[in-house]
């Protein structure tokens, strides 16, 4: 390898252990996030749930439009972290087949295993974690625009 090649080599090399680490930052937020989301699925099925967006307005005030941005920021880090887990795993699984290739040239089969391993189960965990976050925005989305409509329809009235 030239120069320029081995400096680009070692500085992707570097973005491994972040990389990994917000993987794992990833799916701990999804599964807190999935025990919330039970949680409120539950209160929500035996109806004890407290409309949140009612709530925040009756708290707060505003209009429609300031609800729909409580909306937003409410659901921004499910969205991120649904959006940005799948390309860290990715990132986590093409910066170890580098030295996976490198040690299958090297006819070293216990290289390239170690480095597989790390790909496949970062890309693994980053889709689980990427899964679990979009179903809850999916539904909790639901859920916020229809306290909304509930929210402008009484205001209708």
């Amino acid at each position: 390898m030239n120069s320029l090649e081995s400096t680009l080599y070692n500085v992707s090399h570097l973005f491994l252990m972040p990389v990994l680490l917000l993987i794992l930052l990833a799916l701990g937020y999804a599964f807190i996030t999935l025990g919330a989301f039970l949680w409120e699925a539950l209160q929500r099925r035996l109806g004890r749930h407290r409309p949140v967006l009612l709530a925040w307005q009756a708290r707060y005030g505003g209009t429609s439009d300031d609800l729909q941005l409580c909306i937003l920021k409410r659901l921004e880090w499910l969205r991120i972290v649904s959006r940005t887990a799948p390309m860290l795993g990715l990132v986590a699984t093409m910066i170890p087949m580098g030295p996976a290739l490198l040690a299958l040239t090297r006819s070293d089969a216990q290289g390239v295993g170690e480095n597989m391993v790390v790909a496949f189960s970062s890309v693994i965990l980053a889709l689980v974690a990427a899964s679990l976050t979009f179903v809850i925005l999916t539904v909790r989305r639901r859920w916020l625009l229809q306290e909304l409509r509930q929210f402008e329809q009484q205001g209708a009235c």
